[in-house]
C-alpha cells in the first residue's frame, strides 16, 4: 500500500463535496485503512480528525464513529466494529489506538490481518500506533501508512500560529517567540499553554491579543531570563551572568536541569561544528551561510529558527578553539551524569558549576 507523510496526508484530504467515500469532484476517495505511526502524538490526533472530517458530516458522527483501545478488543468485538453498517451515512469510521499492544499471536491480531486483505468498503479504519515503537511491517504492507514525526523548528512556529487561529487567539509575534523559547517544541505542552492564553485574553475587558508580557506571566519567564538568554550568556564568555540565570530559568514551567543541559550541549556541538568549518578554511563572513546549509540538509529537531541558530553558532565559533570545545563537551557530559545520578539532586549547583567552568575554558580559548 502507499506511504505518506503528514503533509501529504493533509494534501490528499482537501475538503470538498463528498461522494460515497467522501471524495469531492475530481478528488480521490480516502483509502479504506490508514496506519499512523511515529512519535508526534498531537499530529496523530490532528490526522485522525482530518480523516474523520473528510468522510463524516458533524450530524452523522454520533452514530458512525467508534474509537477503541486495540489491546482491549477480542476478535468478535473487532469484527463487530468494522462490519457494522453505517447509519444515515455512507461510511463509518473506526479508530483503533495502541495497535502495538496487540500480541502478534492473538486472535484479534489474526482477525485484523485477515481484514486488511479485504476491508469493508463502508468502513474507514484508522490504526494508531504509540510513540517510541518501530513501524509494523505487516500492517504497513496492507494499509496506507502515514509517518508522523516531530516537526522541525520552523514548522513549530507555524503550528503555533495555526493552533492559535483555531482558538480564535491573536498572538503577537514576540509573544509566540517567547512561548516557543520557554515551553520548547513539545506540541502537547504548547497546545496547553495556548488554551490558557486564549482563556486569559477572552476574560480581559480591554480586548487585544496575547502579548509577550502575557506569555511571561503565564509560564514564569521574565524578559532577559529565558533559556535562550542563559545559553547566550554561557557561550558568550559571560559566565557570571549565566550562573545568575540558572535559578530563574529552572523555576519556569516545564523546565528541568536535563533540559537546560541538553540545550547547552546542543549549543556547544553547533559551535564545534562552526569551529571545524573555520579550521577547514571557511571564511568567517560565510560561516553562518555554511552552517545554515548544513542545518537545512540535516533538518534537526528542536533548534528554533535555523537562521538564528546558524548565526549564533557562527558568532560563538570565533571565540572558541577546537581544544576548548572538546574540554567543554567533556564537562557537559560529566554534568549530565551528575544530574542523572540517584545520589545527587542539586540541579542548580551542578549547572552553576558547569557554566562557571565553561567561563574558565572560554578565557583560555580567548
Amino acid at each position: 500500500m502507499g506511504a505518506l507523510t503528514f503533509d501529504a496526508l493533509l494534501r490528499s484530504l482537501k475538503q470538498g463535496g463528498r461522494d460515497e467515500r467522501g471524495a469531492g469532484k475530481g478528488e480521490a476517495a480516502p483509502d479504506a485503512v490508514y496506519y499512523l505511526h511515529g512519535d508526534e502524538y498531537v499530529l496523530k490526533d490532528e490526522a485522525v480528525q482530518a480523516l474523520v472530517d473528510r468522510v463524516l458530516d458533524a450530524g452523522a458522527r454520533d452514530f458512525n464513529f467508534d474509537q477503541r483501545s486495540a489491546g482491549e478488543l477480542d476478535a468478535e468485538a473487532f469484527h463487530s466494529l468494522v462490519n457494522t453498517p453505517p447509519l444515515l451515512a455512507a461510511v463509518r469510521v473506526v479508530v483503533l489506538r495502541g495497535v502495538e499492544n496487540v500480541r502478534k499471536t492473538s486472535k484479534v491480531r489474526q482477525a485484523l490481518v485477515r481484514y486488511l486483505q479485504a476491508p469493508n468498503p463502508t468502513t474507514l479504519l484508522i490504526l494508531v500506533q504509540g510513540a517510541g515503537e518501530p513501524p509494523d511491517a505487516e500492517l504497513a504492507r496492507s494499509a496506507t501508512t502515514v509517518a508522523i514525526e516531530p516537526l522541525p523548528a520552523p514548522r513549530v512556529h507555524k503550528w503555533v500560529a495555526h493552533r492559535a487561529k483555531q482558538l480564535q487567539l491573536t498572538l503577537e509575534p514576540d509573544a509566540a517567540e517567547l512561548l516557543v523559547q520557554t515551553v520548547g517544541n513539545d506540541l502537547g505542552a504548547l497546545a496547553g499553554e495556548l488554551e490558557k492564553l486564549a482563556a486569559v485574553v477572552a476574560g480581559r475587558t480591554s480586548g487585544g491579543g496575547a502579548t509577550r508580557e502575557d506569555v511571561a506571566a503565564l509560564v514564569g519567564a521574565r524578559p532577559g531570563q529565558t533559556l535562550q538568554d542563559l545559553i547566550d550568556a554561557a557561550l558568550e564568555r559571560r559566565a557570571a551572568a549565566a550562573a545568575r540565570l540558572i535559578e530563574p530559568v529552572l523555576e519556569q514551567a516545564g523546565m528541568t536541569g536535563v533540559r537546560i543541559l541538553m540545550a547547552l550541549g546542543t549549543a556547544l556541538l553547533g559551535t564545534a561544528l562552526g569551529r571545524a568549518e573555520l579550521d577547514r578554511g571557511t571564511p568567517p563572513g560565510r560561516l553562518a551561510a555554511a552552517l545554515l546549509g548544513q542545518l537545512r540538509a540535516a533538518r534537526p529537531f528542536g533548534l528554533g529558527s535555523w537562521e538564528q541558530t546558524a548565526a549564533r553558532w557562527a558568532s560563538w565559533a570565533t571565540h572558541w578553539s577546537a581544544a576548548s570545545l572538546r574540554a567543554a563537551l567533556r564537562l557537559a557530559l560529566d554534568a549530565d551524569r551528575a544530574l542523572k545520578s540517584t545520589t545527587l539532586t542539586d540541579e542548580r549547583g551542578i549547572l552553576v558549576q558547569l557554566v562557571l567552568a565553561l567561563g574558565v575554558l572560554q578565557r583560555e580559548a580567548a
